[in-house]
């Protein structure tokens, strides 16, 4: 599957925020996009702060995804989280 071509961010954008609705695959497609960018070292050095804050708003909403998902988990199985086994 090709990858999208990522968009440069530019220091004088303002901060999109990450919709409530946005998935965690895709705030992790964009993520991984923008660390390409940020590991290239061709972005100027104002871009670079605004790809660094952009990611971490990325990393806090994949995060509260993951928690979410295992809060669900420990209702389901009745207030413990247990190990994962594959079948």
């Amino acid at each position: 599957m090709p990858k999208a071509s990522a968009k440069p961010i530019s220091a004088d954008a303002p901060a999109i925020p990450i919709a409530v609705t946005t998935s965690y695959e895709d705030a992790m497609r964009e993520l991984e996009q923008l660390v390409g960018q940020l590991e290239s070292g061709e972005m100027p050095l104002d871009d670079m702060l605004a790809g660094y804050q952009r990611g971490a708003l990325l990393l806090e909403h994949c995060r509260a995804k993951l928690q979410a998902v295992e809060d669900q988990i420990k209702v389901l199985d009745g207030g413990t989280l247990k190990a994962w086994k594959s079948p």
